[in-house]
């Protein structure tokens, strides 16, 4: 059975997040399909991770008991985060290297290099010249050195990098310095055979960026089938008209950053609390209480800490914030909630918590942005606000839950969510053509994906 390697920057049993999660589910469900043999390599060491240090002799762990999947132990301190490369090239050269040449995949997929470096692409070409390399685009860190969140230091959003923009966002760094970051990245993305994008608005970044069309494909994440868990149904609050439920209960699933905008979502249930107590009574008294489902609060910069923390400590009984949950946990954590909101202020690509919240039938509230405002189509499976304003998102909490019948609506406008067998057939089919490109075989796809695969390509 050929094999396929999964490459990417964290493990979610060490650091939880969306991309991180998604790539542990894919390898699992690739394995169970029978189509190809995966291996995980996923990179860890300090900050993020369990030993606080980088592990002595070889870089390389395994990961539990299984044999198939390993911890790549690297030192954030040798790593270049303006050029996105490691500056102890034996990281790419001795222990990856050798990696490589152990288990020999036919593809290597690639879910993130941050924490690694674009180094690894030219490394994997360099080792496995007859290898496919694939490489998802969760993100815009090649694009943008603001943590690759294309938005400017100045505040606003931003669609575009150039070194003379880059350079106004980071004055200290030379427009040259900006050229030749750009032209270092594309070289070693240049080996990369085919991008996979989950959405058409973060494919379109790179194809303004400079890749070209032809080498991206949209293909949205799969997820796993979900037990489906009762709802408990709506609340009944004993200040209103005897008997009338409302939808009231919001939640929070993400991790606590400044470009998720957990403090936006905090502020504009502080309005809803001070139109309240304001008067006259608002909604027919319907109360929205808010539950905070997230975690790495601890990683962010201080002062987002101390935003925190002041409007966690002033909210009351109208948020709690629940930390850490487990992917087991969620679909009891989905049913003691009516809304799930996305309030980012960043473009975001295609939030896994939106797949999580349809599959699981609630309604999304998200910022009108980027991949969120594509993901959740207002008035049919949701609402959208206006992106990091506290106000809209208030006004729009108001029109949520204040509306008889508008969940019920909503929730019944929500559609398929991708499902992860049939995101692995494709991936796998897409692998096969690869494959066989590599091997010089003619390995034209049927007329089937032939026809799927160009509707998928942006351009």
């Amino acid at each position: 059975m050929p094999k396929v390697l999964y490459v990417v920057h964290n493990h979610p049993a060490v650091m939880p997040g969306g991309a991180e999660t998604y790539a542990l589910e894919l390898y699992g469900a690739m394995r169970d399909s029978g189509r190809y043999d995966p291996l995980l390599l996923a990179r860890t060491g300090p900050p993020v991770s369990r030993s606080g240090r980088v592990h002595e002799g070889t870089l390389l762990e395994p990961v539990g008991g299984d044999p198939n999947q390993y911890f790549f132990h690297t030192d954030i301190e040798d790593y270049d985060w303006f050029l996105s490369t490691s500056r102890n090239k034996d990281v790419y050269t001795k222990f990856y290297r050798d990696f490589l040449a152990a288990y020999r995949p036919e593809v290597v997929h690639f879910q993130h290099t941050l924490f690694l470096g674009y180094d690894i692409l030219r490394e994997t070409r360099r080792t496995l010249p007859d290898s496919a390399i694939v490489y998802t685009l969760h993100e815009y860190v090649p694009i943008c050195h603001n943590n690759g969140q294309m938005f400017r230091t100045t505040g606003e959003r931003c669609l575009g990098a150039s070194p003379r923009r880059c350079h106004e966002c980071f004055p200290a760094i030379p427009p040259q310095e900006f050229f030749l970051r750009e032209r270092f990245i594309k070289s070693h993305l240049g080996v990369v055979d085919r991008f996979l994008s989950p959405s058409r608005f973060l494919a379109q970044r790179y194809v303004d960026w400079g890749i070209d069309p032809a080498r991206i494909t949209v293909e949205e994440n799969g997820r796993p089938p979900l037990a489906a868990v009762p709802d408990r149904g709506p609340d009944r609050n004993e200040e209103q008209d005897a008997g009338r439920p409302n939808r009231a209960r919001i939640g929070y699933f993400g991790q606590f950053t400044a470009f998720k905008g957990a403090d936006v979502l905090m502020k504009a249930m502080k309005l809803l609390a001070e139109r309240r107590m304001a008067g006259p009574p608002i909604l027919d008294a319907v109360h929205p209480t808010l539950r905070l489902h997230g975690a790495n609060i601890e990683h962010q910069p201080e002062e987002f800490q101390a935003l925190f923390r002041s409007l966690l400590d002033t909210a009351g009984d109208d948020i709690t914030l629940m930390g850490r949950y487990r992917p087991d946990e969620l679909p009891a954590l989905m049913r003691a909630v009516d809304w799930v909101v996305v309030p980012s202020i960043w473009w975001e690509n295609a939030p896994l918590v939106i797949q999580e919240a349809f599959a699981h039938g609630r309604p999304v509230i998200c910022s009108d942005i980027g991949g969120m405002a594509e993901k959740v189509t207002d008035g049919v499976d949701g609402l959208h606000f206006r992106a990091g304003d506290a106000h809209s998102l208030a006004d729009t909490i108001e029109r949520a839950v204040g509306t008889p019948g508008l969940w019920e609506r909503l929730r019944a406008g929500i559609g398929e969510v991708h499902p992860l067998g049939r995101h692995v057939t494709n991936l796998a089919d897409l692998y096969d053509d690869l494959v066989a490109a590599h091997a010089g075989r003619p390995g034209a796809p049927s007329a089937r994906h032939k026809t799927a695969r160009r509707s998928a390509h942006v351009g």
